[in-house]
């Protein structure tokens, strides 16, 4: 038996996240239906987290065990060929059988944008519609991104998860945050060992209204230490949100 790793990329916008559902579309759903059809095989795919509906991925992980002899070297072109156009199959490699792409994971990179329009140019471009979260007030990246220090390193982010799992452990190590621009696009990167529910989204939203003026960057200290979810800002949409990279 072979346990085999893949590196999958896609646009989320038509799916109810990777996690497969019953009665929704979804990434896994529709990746565990086309593998089958190709082993013969009932296939279940462990992925290296969950991502939001309407979330897109450029380094999704996953990884399914088969005894199927297809040539690992043919399994992404035939794999492309059957899926959807907004699904694609980047790598097909052989790991050792006691790799699992969640358990193994030893930190995750996410980019969200934000597209700052202006009074002058205040419209959503249609091609960039589904991948970024338009924000019309003026943004002072200088703010936010000395607010953005007080996250760096191991804090309890329950200020900044929202409900939806049942979690005992509530701490994670952003190992790296930053915030560039380019244009009217703002970047946000965050690297952290593994990621609360919306907690990514929380936090960009959080570091806006700072940006915007509407909380002092020292405030981001008292909101982590508050350990209350209604001290934060708003959850921004997922549609700017990227999984990146899963390190191992």
């Amino acid at each position: 038996m072979s346990n085999i790793k893949l590196t999958i990329e896609y646009e989320g916008t038509k799916y109810y996240g990777w996690q497969r559902q019953k009665s929704f579309l979804s990434i896994q759903g529709i990746l565990e239906e086309k593998i089958s059809q190709i082993t013969q095989e009932k296939i279940m795919l462990n992925g290296s987290g969950r991502t939001d509906a309407g979330g897109h991925a450029l380094g999704q992980v996953a990884n399914f065990k088969t005894n199927s002899s297809i040539p690992l070297v043919e399994l992404p072109f035939i794999l492309n060929r059957m899926l959807p156009l907004d699904i694609r199959i980047k790598k097909a490699e052989r790991v050792d059988d006691n790799f699992h792409a969640r358990y193994n994971a030893v930190s995750k990179i996410y980019h969200y944008y934000v597209l700052n329009s202006n009074l002058t140019n205040n419209y959503l471009p249609i091609f960039l519609r589904n991948y970024v979260y338009c924000v019309y007030d003026k943004i002072n990246l200088k703010e936010m991104k000395k607010a953005s220090e007080f996250l760096q390193g191991e804090h309890d982010f329950s200020s900044f998860a929202c409900s939806g799992s049942k979690i005992i452990n509530w701490g994670r190590n952003i190992k790296d945050i930053n915030i560039t621009r380019k244009g009217d696009i703002f970047c946000f990167h965050i690297e952290a060992n593994a990621f609360l529910y919306k907690m990514v989204r929380t936090i960009v939203g959080t570091l806006l209204e700072v940006g915007k003026g509407n909380i002092n960057y020292l405030e981001i200290k008292k909101i982590l230490e508050a350990k209350n979810r209604k001290m934060a800002g708003k959850t921004v949409p997922a549609k700017g949100l990227f999984l990146m990279k899963v390190n191992y």
